[in-house]
């Protein structure tokens, strides 16, 4: 085998194991509490000579036949560069990505990198010390690569039999290694997690392979039967029928039903979705958390104030997907970015245009982000307002216009509002980092640029939002939802870290009274719920749940990463992809008591985890004068 490659292995090796050592001892606490370092390091050894085998393949393989001729040197020394500096560049990213997200890169590293404007704006005014060391660390593990592997001489020929045996042997260690097991699925993330902690997971992985591996994972949307085992379609559908308290009226789409409203109006109500970025229940102050949310604390005590509700994801357009089309998270990516939902998709403003409403969505950045305007225009929504349409904002930061210029945009846009009811979906982008906001609206604690002084500044904003909507024509016959998409930060030593899932949920308006509500409430409950306080009466495929009627208990879902998680009252079920369901009693906090698997409480998990997948895939989640005839 040629020494050039030979040099490359062992570098990829040496700089993946190091890598990862380092991960490790910087994450010592959690490491320490499951297992130590042996899985995380003999895992990772499996998955790197995966990678090392796939990048130097094809090199060893011809080197015995080709080693000789200088031009092939040249070849293989430019190609094993390239592979160096891509290890390099994404090893050198990940304590950043593993700090703001709690897992190694992946495909949502991939989904940021679509939209460079943004990101590298982010990146320039928020993290110019990680620009400069990432930059330089590449240049000098650059330049080590030329030197190493870049300057070889060819390789002395080999008679034709010598040739044949060495090509042989070399096919049979890199056919292992990329396989990385004689058993009947090849190697892949599933089969080097240990424990319950999704970011130790990750650890064993390279941080290249996570990529690659959630790229090839993207293909023709993933499938929930293939990750997490499959269901008779009828079965599924049943399942979720009678969880949803639904009677179907319609064969081609399972989850039809007509929604009676519990509230009557002379007009049906104005709807307000307020979206707040990142505002998870752990900076509040009247869900137990931080106390840096005076305002929403306030406004909590004048509110309908749901205080369980769980956000569906970790990333804003599952929030999106579930708070504006009451869609359940999938092991897929989110409806807002997959091709078969940009349009014939519900929403509620695909729903409210049959009622008269006229829909619109208001966006601090550019709402071509994350496909929210393809999206929201092809279902139901008659306009944007975004970044470029703001009057005089009076802060733009990376991500867009400051929170107090989307409501005053909203504000706006509900006082000259008249003749038909809207439907008004409000999207805030302060709570984000680099952590901008104007100057002289908060006293900041310490340095200003961080995610405690930008809730504060979000929470100024919305009570200052509030103060004005009081006392305007529009407040008694408009209701109100604020909702974080979801936390910040989601991590923590468990396969779903439901305390992360935790976020504020209030009604407000004229006709809203104020009362404090314990339930178990899903993110996916409060679009119907919204319907039925305006005194809406429609057909529609939601699964949530009118939250104004009667009813004890609840569930919610969530995706975290790879795994989706089933909470029903205190009992938690975890899918894991090609791995066993497993079952825990939720006590709070990080608190969860592993239990014996309930079959029943199992089925009814994966019935949910399958449904959106199965919908998605028949254009199913639709209304009947968008459905698609097979």
């Amino acid at each position: 085998m040629q020494e050039q490659t030979l040099i490359f292995i062992a570098a990829s090796f040496l700089l993946l194991s190091t890598s990862r050592l380092g991960l490790s001892l910087w994450q010592w606490r959690r490491v320490s509490l499951n297992g130590g370092l042996a899985p995380i390091m003999l895992g990772g050894l499996r998955i790197d000579a995966h990678q090392i085998a796939v990048l130097a393949g094809i090199p060893a393989l011809l080197a015995p036949w080709l080693g000789h001729f200088p031009l092939f040197v040249d070849i293989t020394g430019f190609w094993l560069q390239i592979s160096w500096l891509l290890l390099v560049l994404l090893e050198v990213s990940t304590p950043q990505f593993v700090y703001e997200y709690d897992t190694r890169p992946d495909r949502l590293y991939v989904q940021y990198l679509q939209h460079p404007k943004e990101v590298f704006g982010m990146l320039w005014k928020g993290y110019k010390p990680v620009i400069f060391g990432g930059i330089g660390a590449l240049g000098l593990f650059g330049w080590g690569g030329h030197i190493l592997f870049g300057q070889v001489a060819p390789d002395a020929p080999v008679v034709w039999w010598q040739a044949i045996l060495l090509s042989l042997a070399t096919a049979a260690i890199v056919f292992l290694a990329i396989r990385g097991t004689l058993k009947h699925r090849p190697i892949n993330p599933s089969s080097v997690a240990y424990c319950g902690d999704s970011m130790l997971n990750t650890l064993p992985l390279n941080s290249l392979y996570s990529v690659i591996y959630a790229i090839y994972s993207q293909k023709n949307e993933r499938s929930a039967a293939d990750v997490y085992g499959d269901m008779p379609t009828g079965q599924v559908n049943t399942i979720v029928c009678e969880c949803a308290g639904i009677k179907n009226t319609n064969p081609g789409i399972p989850t039809l039903h007509h929604q009676a409203a519990a509230h009557t109006h002379t007009r049906p109500l104005n709807i307000v979705i307020i979206v707040e970025e990142s505002l998870g229940a752990q900076f509040t102050g009247y869900l137990n958390g931080q106390g840096l949310t005076p305002q929403l604390d306030a406004l909590s005590k004048q509110a309908w104030n749901l205080t369980r509700t769980y956000a569906t994801g970790t990333r804003s357009v599952r929030g999106l997907e579930a708070l504006s089309a009451g869609f359940p998270p999938t092991v897929s990516d989110a409806a807002l970015r997959l091709p078969g939902a940009q349009s014939r998709f519900f929403t509620l403003a695909q729903a409210l245009r049959l009622q008269g409403y006229s829909s619109t969505f208001i966006y601090g950045g550019e709402a071509h982000f994350d496909n929210m305007k393809s999206f929201f225009l092809g279902n139901g929504f008659d306009k944007i307002i975004e970044r470029e349409h703001f009057r005089n904002p009076a802060f733009v930061g990376t991500w867009g216009a400051s929170d107090e210029d989307m409501f005053n945009e909203l504000h706006h846009h509900l006082s000259t509002s008249s003749g038909s009811p809207t439907f008004t979906l409000a999207f805030s982008v302060s709570n984000h980092s680099p952590w901008e906001y104007p100057q002289g609206r908060i006293t900041p604690n310490g340095d200003p640029a961080t995610v405690d002084n930008t809730i504060r500044y979000a929470d100024w904003a919305i009570g200052q939002f509030f103060e004005k909507a009081r006392q305007s024509a529009y407040w008694d016959n408009t209701v109100f939802l604020i909702a974080a998409d979801h936390d910040a930060r989601v991590g923590g030593m468990s396969l779903i870290p439901l305390k992360h899932f935790h976020i504020p949920a209030l009604f407000l308006g004229g006709t809203i009274a104020p009362r404090q509500d314990n339930r178990l409430v899903s993110q996916i409950d409060l679009a119907p719920t919204l319907l039925s306080l305006a005194g809406v009466n429609l057909d529609h495929p939601m699964i949530g749940h009118d939250l104004n009627l009667p009813r004890t208990g609840g569930r919610a879902m969530m995706q975290f990463s790879e795994n989706y998680g089933y909470l029903k009252d205190t009992q938690l079920v975890v899918l894991e992809p090609h791995r066993p369901a497993s079952q825990f009693t939720y006590n709070g906090g990080d608190a969860y008591t592993p239990q014996p698997l309930d079959e029943a409480l199992q089925r009814e998990a994966l019935a949910h985890a399958l449904w959106p997948n199965q919908v998605y895939k028949q254009g199913q989640y639709t209304l009947p004068h968008l459905l698609v005839k097979q």
